[in-house]
């Protein structure tokens, strides 16, 4: 049986198993492990996935990354990296269908696409970028691989592939990978044979080039450098080179050769050379980052003072804008107001500022000035969904969840996915006393995470509350025997793949 006759009772599976093959690469596998190809599942257009079983894949695609990864849950972070994925998808090449773009809380430098168009920036990619083109760059780079059918193309080659033998091999780099031991990944590769998985190296190489060519036509319609794709790529080669023994994932997953840094660069060339200023926000988005990556708070201050007394820095308000979170992080508020005082009133409507301000006045103590801050912004920025979920989180910490249940409640229809949002409204309608509709939206944060189990369980004790009307019990019945199918259908699958693994060896791979 090969994978494309499985897929329609495979949805979960398969989707747990690539999300995870996607984003790990263990750093010492063995070089045939790092440049295997396994089988993706890509666009719609295809004819071998509708639109509506691409969407479950991804759906299942997320969750099951939720539940094996952490995602940056900070509204402002997630807020920007959607608006720069937004601007990048109205270029041509990615314009008439839907990316969701999020960031993974992991210091590795690596972005990855996964079905549906979902795409995952690692937050150690955004720190080795000097500018946002190359952030932009990395970013369009991945949109080319979706909209090029390249997951679609690599699934297709590896279509002979059986399904014993894909099991194994996914199974094999996934336990090897989360359990750090070389020995289950090399065993998984042992069984391929070596022309199958050159030919998956090669296919890979030609797509990575496709995606610099429309990359770099997508930076170029959207208002950013060309040339940050070729330069960001040849300063990863470089430090490759000197530093053989921790090459990025990126690189790994994306194969960077001397003709294909040559050929970008040819291609970049073709357009005219001009400055390409940053935008703040992708400043303010790095420091943010800097401050979480150093664990000593003390630290964290030393070194933006360092940098801004040195002037050792990109942008200069983004550099004072981590220093006053650093000194927040420090508990010395006072000094924080200081530092963010003068970049709030040169930007008063800058949301990341009056965030940070509202979290030292609410550490400080003073929740009511807080609260009155991030009610201000609201009302000259009112659709400002991070100030939204800031404002609201203060409310509840103030004792008024039902003020801040109704306006969570009213963020949902344009933010059906935010995993954040479902659980500070559970919070927010259990502590106003709506016990069923609390566990509702907790069964829905378990849910969008991969705990299936968990989402059951709530969906369960929230039929229990005695009062609910005819209306909340059927749509909680309903949503109740739609969570059961799926994870009952999980469970079938997951023994059925194991069943089939034993069966089979990995030795019946047929060569192409």
């Amino acid at each position: 049986m090969t994978l494309p006759a499985i897929l329609d009772r495979r949805w979960h599976r398969l989707g747990t198993l690539l999300c995870t093959v996607t984003l790990v690469v263990a750093p010492n596998f063995t070089r045939a492990a790092e440049n295997l190809q396994l089988p993706d599942i890509g666009d719609s257009s295809s004819g071998l996935l509708s639109p509506a079983e691409e969407e479950r894949l991804g759906q299942a695609f997320m969750r099951s990354l939720r539940g094996k990864l952490k995602l940056v849950e900070e509204p402002e972070m997630v807020d920007y990296i959607q608006a720069l994925g937004s601007r990048l998808t109205a270029a041509n090449d990615a314009r008439g269908r839907e990316f969701r773009f999020f960031l993974v809380d992991d210091p590795s430098i690596n972005a990855f696409a996964g079905p549906a168009g979902h795409i995952g920036i690692n937050t150690g990619l955004i720190l080795a970028t000097q500018s946002e083109s190359e952030l932009a760059a990395v970013m369009a780079h991945e949109i080319a691989h979706v909209t090029q059918h390249h997951l679609l193309r690599t699934f297709e080659a590896a279509s002979h592939m059986s399904l014993p033998t894909a099991a194994l091999l996914l199974a094999g780099i996934v336990l090897g990978a989360a359990s750090g031991s070389n020995d289950i990944a090399q065993a998984a590769v042992v069984g391929v044979q070596a022309g199958a998985a050159q030919m998956q190296i090669n296919f890979t190489r030609a797509n990575e080039q496709e995606a610099d060519r429309i990359g770099i036509q997508i930076l170029s319609e959207t208002g950013f450098d060309p040339h940050s794709m070729p330069g960001f790529f040849e300063r990863m080669e470089r430090a490759t080179r000197l530093y053989a023994s921790d090459t990025p994932e990126f690189l790994r997953t994306h194969p960077v050769s001397t003709s294909r840094i040559a050929d970008s660069k040819t291609r970049a060339e073709s357009y005219p050379y001009r400055q390409y200023p940053d935008d703040l926000r992708y400043h303010l988005l790095r420091a943010q980052l800097r401050v979480r990556a150093i664990t000593d708070p003390d630290e964290a201050v030393r070194s933006f003072r360092q940098s801004l007394a040195e002037e050792r820095y990109r942008n200069q308000a983004a550099e004072r804008f981590g220093l006053a979170l650093a000194l927040t992080r420090a508990k010395d508020y006072g000094a924080a107001r200081n530092t963010l005082g003068p970049l709030i009133k040169a930007d008063p409507g800058r949301s990341e500022y009056v965030i940070a301000l509202a979290a030292i006045e609410q550490r400080a103590g003073n929740l009511a000035t807080a609260t009155r801050i991030l009610h201000q912004a609201l009302e000259i920025a009112p659709n400002n969904h991070p100030l939204t979920l800031h404002y609201a989180q203060t409310l509840l910490d103030d004792g008024k969840a039902g003020q801040a249940a109704t306006i969570l409640e009213r963020q949902l229809a344009d933010h059906p996915d935010d995993a954040g949002l479902y659980k500070l409204l559970s919070q927010a309608a259990g502590a106003a006393g709506h016990e069923s509709e609390g566990h509702q939206y907790l069964a829905e944060y378990h849910y969008l995470n991969g705990r299936l189990e968990q989402a059951v369980e709530h969906l369960k004790l929230a039929l229990k509350i005695k009062g609910i009307d005819f209306y909340q019990r059927e749509t909680l019945d309903a949503r109740l025997k739609q969570v059961k199918e799926e994870l009952d259908a999980l469970d079938k699958d997951e023994k059925e793949a194991a069943r089939d693994t034993q069966r089979r060896p990995a030795r019946n791979l047929p060569s192409r």
